[in-house]
This record gives structure tokens, sequence and C-alpha cells, in this order.
């Protein structure tokens, strides 16, 4: 029974990850379309360690830089803090309330957007503005929806802890 719930947790990580790359494209607008990368990271790293979070925020973090490299190591810097952070603080957040966990990744997202554009450093003034504080939390909004929409699907496969 517990190797068929290593399964299916496993398995919703990788049709997440699949997705980001088959359906996040035509979603509209790659500004604020959701991020089901970072969904399946923030997933993972819950449910592990703040150091394999890392590990593996890094590793959604080069390839995404690896797909769009034109601040090549900004989202590897990025989805590294996140996926450490999940793990640390996922005793405090992730309870089994959804809206919590919706403002988690709300959070988790708008954070990550903040310091992969500061880290960047391709924006300034007017650009800036708009992407921090208009696009940035857009993005986090559509991702907590995406996430939360996950949550409430795949609820019951979600629940293993692996042993990672």
């Amino acid at each position: 029974m517990r190797d068929a719930r290593a399964v299916r947790f496993w398995a919703v990580l990788l049709v997440l990850a699949l997705a980001h790359f088959a359906v996040r494209p035509r979603l509209g607008d790659p500004r604020f379309a959701p991020d089901l990368a970072l969904v399946a990271l923030l997933l993972f790293a819950i449910h592990t360690r703040p150091g394999l979070g890392a590990l593996a925020g890094f590793g959604v973090g080069l390839l995404t830089d690896a797909v769009a490299p034109t601040a090549f190591g900004a989202a590897a810097l990025a989805d590294t803090l996140v996926g450490y952070l999940a793990g640390w603080l996922r005793a405090i957040f992730f309870a089994d309330n959804l809206l919590v966990n919706a403002l988690f990744v709300f959070a988790a997202a708008w954070l990550r957007d903040v310091v992969q554009v500061l880290a960047g450093n391709q924006l300034a003034g007017g650009a800036l503005a708009w992407q921090l504080l208009a696009f940035s939390p857009l993005a986090g909004l559509t991702t907590a929806v995406a996430a939360l929409a996950v949550l409430l699907v795949f609820r019951g496969w979600l629940t293993h802890r692996p042993a990672v």
C-alpha cells in the first residue's frame, strides 16, 4: 500500500512537470500563466527536508533557465531559495486547510518572481514596478489557483511522505 501511494505521489509530480512545458505555453501570456513546475517543486519540498527541497529547486531552476536563458542562473537561485524555505516552513504553513495552502503557494510564487526578476537585473524603472507589483502577483494568483485545483483533485494521492 505504501509503495502505491509513493507511485501516485511521483505520478502527480511528473504530470505537473510535463504539463508545465506542454500546457502552460497555451494558457496565454507567460508573465501570469500558472507555474506548474513551481507547484510540483512546492509539493516535493513540503514532503522532504529543506536540503532536498533546495536541491530540487536548483534542478527546476536550471531547467527553467535552460529553456529561457536570458538571465541564466536567476531562476536557479530563486527556485533554490523557495525550495529550501518550503521545506523549512512546511510544519507551519502546510496544514489541511486549502486556503492556507493556496496563500502559501501565492507567497512562494511571488517571492520566486521577485528574486528571479531582481537577480536577472534586466528590468528597471516602470517596467520593474509593473513586473513586481502587477504581473508577479497575477502569476502568484494563477499559480495558487492551479495548486488549489491540484490539491482538490489529487488530495488522496498527495498525503504520502516519500522516503527521500
